[in-house]
């Protein structure tokens, strides 16, 4: 609408500068209105005398345009893109720290599996080696043993002698004593040892 207005402006500029043809311009087409015609004539910004204007008007307009974006939108567009870029970049140094403290508990955690591994496996030696140990220790467990027990039933037998002895003779003691006791006569000891070994043999 502006250019079109600076058109309109610049004809009627031309028109006052040639009274005369515009008056008889002006004549007739008040005539021709008059009559009921229609002007007719160039359309105004196509009209090579109103190119000036126009170029006026266009050079205003985009500095204008190019004011406001330089001034006001680009700033905000360039604050939105650093911004965004600053929010990337925190985002990527985080996701990176993240990685890498994944990766260094993954080994941590390896280094503790081989360690336990490795205590495992020592055990299970030392269980094995003390069970061979055993295994191998029990024969030789089993003849002192066997040897403890003909120690003992030796011992033992020797003991039962010797007690045996010992009734013997309170035995021989005991029958002489009653049967002097009991007849007035002595009993030979050695009769009475015989007799008592012949009734415990039978």
């Amino acid at each position: 609408m502006a250019i079109i207005s600076s058109a309109y402006a610049a004809q009627e500029a031309s028109q006052e500068i040639n009274p005369a043809e515009g008056g008889a311009e002006n004549a007739g087409a008040a005539g021709s209105l008059a009559h009921g015609g229609v002007q007719k004539g160039a359309f105004p910004p196509f009209d090579t005398s109103n190119f000036a204007p126009q170029l006026v008007w266009l050079v205003l307009i985009f500095g204008v345009l190019y004011l406001l974006m330089s001034r006001l939108a680009l700033p905000r567009v360039a604050t939105i893109l650093s911004t965004r870029e600053t929010t990337i970049g925190a985002d990527l140094d985080a996701a990176r720290e993240s990685q890498a403290k994944a990766q260094a508990a993954d080994a941590q955690n390896n280094a503790t599996l081989r360690t336990k591994k490795e205590e495992a496996q020592t055990i299970g030696r030392e269980a094995q080696q003390k069970i061979a140990a055993e295994v191998g220790a029990l024969p030789s467990a089993e003849k002192k043993f066997a040897e403890e027990i003909a120690a003992a039933e030796a011992r033992i037998a020797a003991e039962k002698a010797r007690a045996m002895t010992s009734v013997e003779g309170i035995a021989t003691e005991a029958a002489a004593a009653i049967v002097a006791k009991l007849t007035g006569a002595q009993v030979d000891g050695a009769k009475l040892s015989a007799a008592y070994r012949d009734a415990t043999t039978h």
